[in-house]
C-alpha cells in the first residue's frame, strides 16, 4: 500500500479505485463507498477510508468544486467530465458529509508521515466545505 501525501489521490488505494470508477456510469461505486465506512466497524478501516474520500472528491468534481487537480485525478477528472449530467442528490450530499464526519471521529487513516497530521485534517475539512455544510432534503 504505497502512500506519499495527504491529498485524497495521493495513495495507490485511491488512484485504485478512481480506474475502477470508469467501468461505472452512474454513483454506484460512489454509494458503495459511502456504505463500507455507514455500516463498517466501530472504527473504520484504511481501505474504507480512503475509498470513501475518493468518493466525496468525486462528489465534489461533480458539483464544480474540485480539490487535487494533477496526474494522479487524471481518471476521476475524466470520469466526471464524462458525467457531467450525473448531480448528486441532497441526500448523497447528506450521506458524505456524515461519512466525512465519521471518518474523523474513528479513523485508522493516518498521514503517511506523522508530521502531516493536521495538513490531512486541513484537507479533509476542505473536503467537506467543498460538499457544502448545510444539510439539505430531497
Amino acid at each position: 500500500m504505497g502512500c506519499w501525501g495527504v491529498l485524497p489521490f495521493e495513495n495507490d488505494e485511491a488512484c485504485d479505485w478512481a480506474m475502477e470508477l470508469a467501468n461505472v456510469d452512474d454513483l454506484s461505486l460512489v454509494e458503495s463507498a459511502l456504505h463500507e465506512v455507514e455500516v463498517g466497524a466501530e472504527c473504520v478501516g484504511y481501505r474504507a477510508t480512503v475509498h470513501a474520500l475518493a468518493a466525496c472528491e468525486t462528489v465534489a468534481r461533480l458539483l464544480g468544486r474540485p480539490g487535487q487537480r494533477d496526474v494522479h485525478t487524471d481518471d476521476v477528472d475524466g470520469w466526471v467530465v464524462a458525467h457531467r449530467s450525473l448531480m448528486p442528490s441532497a441526500s448523497l450530499l447528506n450521506r458524505a458529509r456524515a461519512v466525512i464526519r465519521r471518518i474523523l471521529a474513528s479513523s485508522e487513516f493516518d498521514a503517511c508521515d506523522p508530521e502531516g497530521e493536521a495538513e490531512l485534517s486541513e484537507e479533509i475539512a476542505d473536503l467537506y466545505r467543498r460538499l457544502g455544510t448545510e444539510e439539505r432534503r430531497n
